[in-house]
C-alpha cells in the first residue's frame, strides 16, 4: 500500500532555514512571548536584530547567511509582528517599550552586553536605547534609518487627531476575534510588493510573508495578514530634535550607519545632518556608508550590504561566551 505524505509542503523559507540550521526561539514575556530566529552557534552571545515597521524577523533572512558564520544572530519579531504576541486589548504600541524589551531579553539570557543590528524602525528604536544605556551596548549597526523623526507641529497635531480614532476601531476589530480579509498567496505578494512602493523585490517577499500571513480557516488556499492592525496607527518618539542631539552625544560605541541611496530621509535632511555632524565629531568609531538601493536593500540586494557589515564586524565583534544560551 502506498504511504501518503501528510506533511505540508516545505516552503522556500522553511527550506532556507533548514539549510542554514536556523532555530526558532520563543522568549516568555508577561504578555505572551517574543518570537525570533537564532542563526549560528548557540554558545555565543548573538547580535540582536530588530526589523522595520510591519516587517518581521524574516527581514534579515537573506543578509545573515552572507555574514561571518562563526558569529551568532538573533532576529526578533517585535510585539504584534511575526510570531510574537500582541499587546493586550485596549493598549497602544509605544516605542519606549523597547527599553523594557531589550533589557528583559538581556536579563532572560544573562547577558551583560548587547550588540544591535537593525533596519528602519528597528534602528530608530535602538538609537535612544543605546544612548540611554551606553555601557550595555558594545556596537550598533543601523540600516537606512538613523534616529527618531521630527514632525512639524501642525503635522503632529493632525496625526494625533486622525490616527487615534482609527486605532480605537482597530482595537475593537481585534476584540471581535473575526478573521481578517483573506487572499491567494499571489495576492499577498502583490499587496506586500505594492504596499512597499517597490522597496522590496517580488523575489524577496516570501521572506517577510512567511511570518506575516496565516492560513485562512474559512477559505482553503487563502491567507490573511496576521500582524496587529493597531500597528498602523501608532506614534513614534514625539520628542524634539534637541533630545535627539543630546542622545547622539552618548553614542560613543562603534556605530555603523548604512544609508540606501534610493531611499528618502523621511524628514527634513537638516535634522539628519545635525545628528551625523555630532556623531562624526564625538565618535571616532562612527561610520557612514552609502549603498546603492532602496529602503529594503539589505533584503533585496544583501550582497551590497554584507561586505560593509562584515568589514565592521571583523573590526569590532568580540566572542562572548560568559553565558551559554538557554537553547
Amino acid at each position: 500500500m502506498d504511504v501518503i505524505d501528510t506533511q505540508p509542503m516545505e516552503t522556500l523559507v522553511e527550506r532556507h532555514d533548514r539549510l542554514h540550521a536556523v532555530q526558532e526561539v520563543r522568549i516568555p514575556v508577561p504578555f505572551g512571548e517574543l518570537a525570533g530566529k537564532w542563526w549560528g552557534p548557540k554558545n555565543v552571545r548573538p547580535i540582536v536584530c530588530l526589523h522595520g515597521w510591519q516587517d518581521n524577523a524574516g527581514s534579515f533572512d537573506t543578509l545573515i547567511p552572507l555574514l561571518p558564520s562563526h558569529m551568532s544572530f538573533l532576529a526578533l519579531d517585535l510585539p504584534g509582528h511575526g510570531y510574537s504576541s500582541r499587546i493586550p486589548d485596549g493598549m497602544t504600541y509605544q516605542p519606549m517599550n523597547i527599553f523594557y524589551l531589550l533589557n528583559f531579553v538581556m536579563h532572560e539570557y544573562g547577558w551583560k552586553k548587547i550588540s544591535l543590528m537593525s533596519h528602519s524602525m528597528g534602528s530608530v528604536l535602538h538609537y535612544p536605547y543605546a544612548a540611554i544605556f551606553p555601557t550595555r551596548v558594545d556596537f550598533l549597526i543601523s540600516i537606512d534609518a538613523l534616529k527618531p523623526q521630527i514632525f512639524r507641529d501642525e503635522v503632529l497635531v493632525s496625526m494625533l487627531s486622525e490616527l487615534t480614532p482609527e486605532h480605537l476601531k482597530a482595537d475593537l476589530r481585534n476584540q471581535e476575534k473575526s478573521e481578517p480579509p483573506s487572499y491567494t498567496y499571489e495576492e499577498t505578494v502583490d499587496r506586500l510588493y505594492e504596499g512597499a512602493v517597490n522597496s522590496i523585490t517580488r523575489e524577496s517577499c516570501p521572506f517577510l510573508l512567511q511570518r506575516n500571513i496565516r492560513k485562512s480557516a474559512k477559505f482553503p488556499d487563502k491567507y490573511y495578514f496576521a500582524r496587529d492592525s493597531r500597528l498602523k496607527y501608532g506614534f513614534g518618539f514625539l520628542w524634539s530634535q534637541e533630545v535627539n542631539k543630546r542622545l547622539a552625544q552618548n553614542l560613543t560605541m562603534p556605530f555603523l550607519f548604512i544609508k540606501a541611496t534610493e531611499s528618502p530621509y523621511w524628514e527634513r535632511k537638516q535634522y539628519y545632518d545635525e545628528v551625523v555632524e555630532i556623531l562624526e565629531r564625538n565618535n571616532s568609531r562612527f561610520e557612514l556608508r552609502y549603498v546603492e538601493g532602496t529602503h529594503h536593500v539589505h533584503l533585496s540586494h544583501p550582497e551590497r550590504v554584507a561586505p560593509v557589515v562584515t568589514d565592521f564586524l571583523n573590526r569590532y565583534w568580540q566572542k562572548d561566551e560568559e553565558m551559554a544560551s538557554k537553547l
